[in-house]
């Protein structure tokens, strides 16, 4: 999914100006928006900074060196606060940067709106009772719920997030190893409004449902794929028989083989 923000948001930057070329794209991220930016940055012949915490894995680091970005190490335990934080520094030192700001970025939601909301409406043929959904910058689940939502109000719309680290429930942020998903802080791009509920999914749960979704279903699925998962049959339990609970499959395992 995040593909296709990385896309959107320098393509709208293009068109309003704030990327031209020989422009620099800067980003924090945990690997997969920073894996997009990259991909596109090197399509389009734009240097391209990424900052990320130290604790994400060394498979994305790789990635994002063979795209030909430039990646900024920050420390873990600052989270994705101290990545942002650093991504700004080098922005203000940096001519010509454009930061992508995926936390706050509008074509982030939108471009779920137009896309990804279809597509679940269209795979379900309208049907789904219920939309589970990691939060990590907020956009896929905002940009779907807000779709769906007008078209099916009683569709129950779940954000998942990393029990160590229950900000949206309220609580206090502290560190996980769900990747992509748990910022530490609720992002602009989260329409809290939209939501009926919060599941929450410990490490432990996430990477055990991630291990039963390759060896038994044969999918080579992500980390917070797993925690996602673990939400849905949650809420599948909860609504009964009979209900079509909808999540996603964020990306793919071999990102995270050495944590394993």
């Amino acid at each position: 999914v995040k593909d296709r923000i990385g896309l959107a948001m320098i393509q709208v930057a293009e068109k309003t100006g704030q990327l031209k070329a020989g422009g620099t794209v800067v980003e924090s991220t945990s690997g997969n928006t920073g894996i997009a930016l990259a991909m596109v940055a090197a399509t389009r012949g734009y240097r391209c900074i990424l900052t990320m915490p130290d604790t994400m894995s060394i498979e994305r680091r790789q990635l994002l060196s063979l795209y030909g970005a430039e990646v900024v190490l920050t420390p873990g335990a600052e989270g994705m606060k101290g990545a942002l934080a650093k991504a700004q520094e080098i922005v203000d030192n940096t001519e010509g940067a454009f930061m992508a700001q995926q936390f706050d970025n509008p074509a982030n939601p939108e471009i779920h709106r137009k896309t990804t909301a279809q597509e679940v409406w269209s795979a379900t043929n309208g049907n789904l009772d219920a939309f589970v959904c990691g939060v990590g910058t907020g956009g896929t689940i905002s940009g779907v719920a807000d779709v769906i939502k007008k078209r099916k109000a009683e569709v129950k719309i779940i954000a998942v997030e990393p029990s160590e680290s229950p900000v949206i429930s309220g609580g206090r942020h502290s560190p996980h190893k769900i990747q992509g998903i748990g910022a530490g802080f609720i992002p602009a791009n989260l329409d809290i409004d939209l939501l009926d509920g919060v599941e929450q999914v410990s490490t432990e749960q996430a990477f055990a449902m991630r291990k039963r979704l390759i060896q038994e279903e044969g999918i080579l699925a992500g980390i917070s794929s797993g925690a996602s998962v673990f939400a849905a049959l949650e809420v599948a339990k909860e609504l009964g028989p009979g209900k079509l609970v909808v999540t996603m499959i964020h990306d793919t395992g071999e990102r995270y083989l050495s944590m394993d």
